[in-house]
């Protein structure tokens, strides 16, 4: 029985009708991350499941700003339909919204009957079935910054930060979250059920980071991507906006999206713990930090994938600058963390916060399976604070560099597939080309008077 068999999806109804559900909402991941929804009432669920729900299949190519950029498929074509399935074993209620349940859809090409080819969720598939087709299977754990930001019509943007507090990293309480946010946004995500842990405030006033707990590849994706989605909502209920940005401010830090990576064997072991080997890191681990080191420049691209990414690296801003590794060592871009044994693992700390948690995933489990394939060792690991470019490669310094890179390395997009590589660096291109031509406040600021 299949979880769109209609006696299953019945089942389903029967028990979200007893909690007082009447409306589904079903979403998707663009490919920027953005959830694309439909609200299905609860007796045209079966219709839903069955047949799918249409939307236009260029969603996938629309700017932020509502523009569909010209990718393959999309205007080119007419503006054709994709097909996306509710999958009733996502649902979950909506603490903040009565009456309202909330499940994942899989999109389809009807044209083809495959999924569509900018799927984030049907990429992020296939690169777990490879790991898996290599005896790995990835778990992943997502940690996540955003910064909290309040109306404020005096501000040059319309937002002010939610506290000014300077040097409240790693604090908890009232001192800098004057009004509980991070309680209660806590609370409705445990109530969610997508495995959160803990949550504090960060290094910047207004700025928050909720860690959320390691699962297998692909549900850590979802459970990230409906993190994201729900603090959102949850801040805009309440009349704030919520940012994952990376570096929404000159006069603050950026948000990070730390992915902490281990991978099981078939029979569930930590495949990256080996007590009598160089560093307590098995083969497998040291060959997955060289495949994350040499295609680094490449994942930079789906890690920090916007405009605004490229302004929260640098010196002594520990994010990452140089393409390097350590031992414990958070001035490096890959961190192993102390715990060994079944703790054994790696902490990529390349992404932003505005990463799309299916390809930040994809992209750095198809490196580390390409440094696995390759069997290639890492350099010695970084000793003492890093950055210094003398050391290390530097990491690309724009958006452009780094899709520059991803489209010359030929084995990641090989794993990533040619179709979505294409798309997404159509996509993107287009963002740069309208971010050239745009004037900014600063060249105003800088020019105007004396020029």
């Amino acid at each position: 029985m299949t979880a769109h068999d209609p006696a299953h999806v019945r089942h389903h109804m029967d028990r979200l009708a007893a909690e007082g559900i009447d409306v589904v909402r079903v979403s998707f991941p663009d490919l920027i991350g953005i959830d694309r929804s439909r609200d299905v009432l609860l007796e045209h669920l079966p219709a839903a499941c069955a047949h799918g729900l249409a939307f236009c299949r260029a969603v996938y190519h629309t700017s932020p700003q509502g523009d569909v950029v010209p990718v393959s498929g999309g205007l080119d074509a007419g503006l054709p339909d994709v097909v996306v399935t509710p999958d009733p074993e996502t649902l979950v209620t909506l603490p903040w919204e009565p009456g309202v349940a909330w499940c994942l859809g899989d999109t389809i090409d009807p044209a083809t009957g495959a999924p569509a080819p900018e799927s984030p969720r049907d990429l992020l598939r296939s690169v777990l079935a490879r790991c898996a087709d290599a005896g790995l299977h990835p778990v992943i754990g997502p940690e996540l910054e955003y910064f909290l930001l309040e109306p404020d019509p005096a501000a040059p943007s319309g937002w002010r930060r939610h506290s000014e507090v300077p040097g409240a990293v790693y604090t908890a309480g009232l001192r800098a979250d004057p009004d509980n946010h991070l309680l209660r946004t806590l609370r409705m995500l445990r109530d969610l059920g997508i495995g959160v842990v803990t949550g504090n405030h960060e290094f910047d006033g207004g700025q928050y980071e909720i860690n959320l707990t390691h699962s297998a590849g692909l549900d850590a994706a979802d459970r990230a991507f409906r993190f994201k989605s729900a603090v959102k909502e949850l801040a805009r209920k309440e009349g704030k906006l919520a940012t994952f940005m990376a570096k929404p401010r000159n006069d603050a830090g950026g948000s990070g999206f730390h992915l902490h990576l281990s991978c099981d064997t078939p029979e569930g072991h930590n495949a990256f713990a080996d007590p009598v080997a160089p560093f307590g890191l098995s083969d497998s681990a040291r060959h997955a930090v060289a495949g994350i080191l040499a295609h680094a420049p490449a994942l930079a691209a789906l890690l920090n994938p916007t405009v605004n990414s490229y302004k929260r690296f640098g010196p002594d801003t520990l994010a990452p600058w140089l393409i390097d590794w350590g031992l414990d060592n958070r001035s490096a871009m890959v961190r192993i963390p102390p715990e060994r044994g079944a703790g054994t693992r790696l902490e990529l700390r390349l992404g932003d916060a505005g990463a799309n948690p299916y390809l930040a995933i994809a992209a750095v489990c198809g490196a580390a399976l390409l440094g696995v394939q390759e069997g290639t060792e890492p350099p010695a690991p970084l000793e003492g604070y890093g950055y210094d470019p003398e050391k290390s490669r530097l990491l690309p310094r724009s958006l452009a560099a780094a899709l520059d890179a991803l489209e010359a390395d030929e084995a990641l997009a090989g794993v990533l597939g040619k179709d979505f590589t294409s798309s997404f660096l159509s996509y993107k291109r287009d963002e740069v080309q309208r971010f050239e031509r745009h004037v900014t406040d600063w060249e105003f600021t800088e020019y105007a008077y004396h020029l």
